[in-house]
């Protein structure tokens, strides 16, 4: 099974955390949607397996009409074999999910919804630059429930400002809201952003670190004690609702990525499309190349495998290691894991070595320590 993901590459204004592609002008909406119809038929080639989910992610994929979602989706229907079970995801903003606007996405394909809360506290929000309040989520979830039962709601911890209360805060209004699944992130201070420019000038603050760890672990002890289910670094989901979307990229499955700067893997080689709306669109409707991609190598694939095995509850097969990569890089596997072992960031479990709570925390800097630069069978 493979999916497909949708980059929609506009927003209403820009947090000031994200450095994912997005425009705020709407002018040639028009035609990036009908330039990512037709790579959808362009690449309807790329994969003979069939899809099993389709993303709509951004970017804002909620600022898009009904009819402009519908159609998207009836090309991939058209162009691919689909799935019976086909989990179609939409993220969408708070203050986009009006009442009339979850009544029409109901009576479309999308059957969950991915809303981006990331706070309930307002001057998380007012830090961020979100385009909602803290009453507009809380309303949002509520009407989104009438509608749908598969909703995912993000947050954000270590946000600058930000403490153990109010992330509690966060925390037991998500609980209350009891939806299935949780996305839970870490702020990160990304290059070129906003957030980036504040704190190098003193008008903000980073959280320490000490205090976002103790976010983290409070996040772990309170969502499992209402049965969630931590599958993956920052993904937290009740039985039977882990995200498919998510779980196939992290097994390693073939995605095919639509519209500006979208990346595609097919198991051997990855590509991604370039990052500008207007070069998207010409390339796309003269027939030129507007995409670059890259042959994994063995080593590649090895440390890709790791990294992400480790952010997962199902960590890392020495058997597939052995299977796949051969015993050489099993064994550099096994070596270099044993002092994480020793210092309880690791486990082993079966024939799969895991990050134990505190480790899954570090898990990115654990994989680089375990990569592989050069090695030959």
């Amino acid at each position: 099974m493979s999916g497909i993901y949708i980059h929609i590459p506009y927003c209403k204004q820009a947090c000031h955390y994200c450095n994912f592609h997005f425009s705020t002008s709407l002018k040639n909406k028009d035609a990036v949607v009908e330039a990512m119809l037709k790579e959808i038929y362009v690449k309807s080639n790329f994969i003979n397996e069939s899809i099993e989910t389709i993303y709509f992610g951004g970017g804002t994929p909620s600022f898009l009409e009904i009819d402009e979602i519908n159609r998207l989706i009836e090309m991939v229907y058209k162009n691919f074999k689909v799935s019976s079970n086909l989990e179609i995801t939409l993220e969408a903003n708070p203050d986009d999910l009006t009442k009339i606007k979850l009544k029409k996405l109901s009576e479309t394909h999308i059957n969950r919804l991915s809303i981006g809360i990331q706070s309930f506290v307002d001057n998380d929000l007012k830090i961020m630059n979100r385009a909602h309040n803290s009453e507009e989520s809380k309303k949002c979830i509520e009407n989104s429930k009438n509608y749908y039962k598969n909703i995912s709601i993000d947050l954000m911890y270590g946000i600058p400002e930000s403490n153990l209360d109010s992330w509690e805060y966060n925390l037991d209004l998500a609980i209350l809201y009891n939806t299935n699944h949780i996305s839970a992130y870490a702020l990160t201070l990304e290059p070129k952003t906003a957030l980036e420019k504040f704190i190098q000038k003193g008008v903000l603050k980073s959280l320490d670190e000490e205090i976002v760890f103790k976010q983290y672990q409070l996040m772990l002890k309170k969502l499992a004690s209402v049965n969630y289910i931590n599958y993956e670094l920052s993904s937290f989901a009740k039985d039977g609702f882990f995200s498919k979307n998510n779980t196939a990229y992290w097994l390693g499955k073939k995605y095919i990525g639509i519209g500006p700067s979208a990346h595609s893997f097919d198991g051997f080689s990855r590509s991604w499309n370039v990052s500008n709306n207007n070069l998207y669109i010409k390339a796309i409707e003269n027939n030129n190349m507007y995409y670059e991609s890259e042959n994994l190598s063995k080593n590649d694939k090895y440390n890709e495998y790791v990294m992400i095995g480790l952010r997962t509850m199902w960590g890392v097969s020495t058997d597939y290691l052995n299977d796949n990569f051969g015993i050489n890089y099993k064994n550099h596997f096994i070596e270099k894991c044993k002092k994480f072992i020793d210092s309880k960031h690791l486990k082993i479990e079966n024939s799969s070595i895991i990050t134990t709570d505190t480790g899954r925390f570090l898990s990115d800097g654990i994989s680089s320590e375990l990569f592989i630069v050069n090695l030959k069978n």
